[in-house]
């Protein structure tokens, strides 16, 4: 399978096997620190390609997750996109309430209840979907320069996760610009999201309360997630093989590299070669940073006209469309 088939299909339900395991990984399990969350220098690419494919298959492989290094984004830029995140996120509810979530685009707080949990994550969040976005911007008079530093921003992990993806391409034996043409920002099908996240301080109240999670336990709906995190605001955990044994492994936050992992889209593509994990963020401890964390999530989502139908049919064929749609209704009553 080396183009993308970009044929519709009828719409139908599906039984999806990814929700049935996530509704199965609401415990808080245990800690262990016997695995390694591998970092791949991405420097000099495109002379060094292969060797990259190589060690990013067998990095993904492995636990799913990964770190890159020398990606190509300035830290600047980063920065930039952190500072923004941090004053959108400090307007009034009332003016964030003026951008309303609805099909990956928008603000919500507290309205993403995890089948794993069946509590809301403690956090707010705003997403940028190119196409999605009428109306939804903060205006120059509430926040100058977001939407240019954001789409900016946007687009330069769009080219990040471009070419993590080539080199899956490759090992899948597809074409290098397989998950390039399926991901086209110029479409208006183009449904990757960035998204900004601002978890609350805890309430000293509720510190104690393990019942309630930043982030419970799920697996990303999408092909690629590249997040990045602030040095010194932790949390985020992985739980390597969906067999359920919830051992997690905690990922500390580095300014200078992306934590990737693989999402359900591509574990499907793939055939279950590349393993979308279980990953969550933590309550912090009672001897842990106790305030703020903000972190920027980019989802590689196929567009939504595409196909994704697995080489050995081990899964039944999807359009990205209707893969989103049934994941994002769990997560999120009547947003899509």
């Amino acid at each position: 399978m080396n183009s993308v088939n970009m044929n519709p299909i009828a719409e139908e339900d599906y039984s999806l096997d990814e929700l049935k395991k996530e509704a199965r990984m609401g415990a808080f399990g245990e800690e262990t620190f016997e695995r390694e969350v591998r970092v791949i220098d991405l420097s000099d690419f495109e002379q060094r390609k292969y060797q990259i494919a190589d060690e990013l298959w067998n990095a993904a492989t492995d636990i799913g997750f990964f770190q890159v290094s020398h990606h190509g984004i300035p830290l600047d830029q980063i920065h930039d996109a952190f500072a923004m995140t941090e004053q959108f996120f400090k307007l009034p509810d009332q003016v964030k309430a003026q951008y309303p979530l609805n099909r990956n685009a928008g603000w919500e707080s507290k309205a993403q209840i995890r089948p794993s949990t069946h509590t809301p994550d403690q956090k707010e969040s705003y997403q940028i979907t190119r196409p999605r976005m009428m109306g939804l911007y903060p205006s120059e008079q509430e926040l100058p320069n977001f939407k240019q530093t954001m789409l900016e921003f946007e687009h330069a992990c769009w080219e990040v996760g471009m070419k993590i993806l080539s080199c899956f391409a490759y090992k899948l034996g597809f074409a290098d610009d397989f998950f390039s043409h399926a991901h086209n920002p110029e479409q208006e099908t183009y449904q990757s999201t960035l998204r900004m996240l601002h978890y609350y301080a805890v309430d000293p109240v509720l510190k104690d309360q393990l019942g309630l999670w930043r982030a419970g336990a799920h697996t990303d709906f999408d092909c690629l997630t590249l997040l990045f995190q602030r040095n010194g605001q932790g949390g985020l955990q992985v739980c390597p093989g969906k067999d359920m044994q919830q051992q997690w492994t905690s990922i500390q936050p580095r300014d200078d590299v992306i934590t990737c992992n693989i999402g359900d889209m591509l574990m499907r593509w793939s055939d279950d070669q590349l393993p979308s994990n279980f990953h969550r963020v933590k309550n912090p401890e009672a001897h842990e940073y106790q305030g703020a964390r903000y972190s920027l999530a980019f989802f590689c989502q196929a567009n939504e006209d595409v196909l994704i139908e697995s080489p050995a049919h081990k899964y039944p064929a999807i359009t990205a469309r209707e893969y989103l749609k049934q994941r994002i209704s769990a997560n999120f009553e009547g947003k899509y």
